[in-house]
């Protein structure tokens, strides 16, 4: 399984502080700890539509959730609500990777207990020896 370290809100992006609109929105720019993978982002985004209003992320950027509020009142229980949608998220992409190993496991297990050519192969490629990554 391929090392993912959880996404988390670590405040406001710096370059799109909350603005009051004319509309009476408040548009509120969530920065993340880092970049989210873009799996991860449509994961958010499905999971996000049923905040209301709802929240995103653009997954080419991975590094904010967009949503709005229309009333300052509403942006800690928003907050609430966005927060908790990103932890299902974490939760549902970790399921996904562990599935993902466990299925690349079985895979390679079975190759090793193949006979004939596969079983020949599986030897070479075993048998090379690969300089360290340091």
């Amino acid at each position: 399984m391929s090392a993912f370290k959880e996404i988390k809100i670590v405040g406001i992006d710096d370059e799109r502080p909350p603005r009051i609109r004319k509309e009476a929105y408040i548009d509120l720019f969530y920065k993340l700890n880092e970049k989210a993978p873009a799996t991860w982002c449509e994961d958010f985004n499905n999971l996000g539509r049923n905040v209301n209003p709802t929240a995103k992320i653009d997954k080419n950027t991975g590094t904010c959730i967009e949503t709005y509020v229309n009333n300052m009142d509403n942006i800690a229980p928003h907050f609430v609500q966005v927060k908790q949608v990103l932890a299902d998220c974490n939760e549902q992409y970790i399921e996904k990777l562990q599935q993902q190993a466990a299925t690349l496991a079985a895979s390679n297990s079975a190759l090793r207990e193949q006979g004939g050519e596969q079983h020949r192969l599986n030897e070479i490629i075993a048998s090379l020896e690969f300089d360290s990554p340091d």
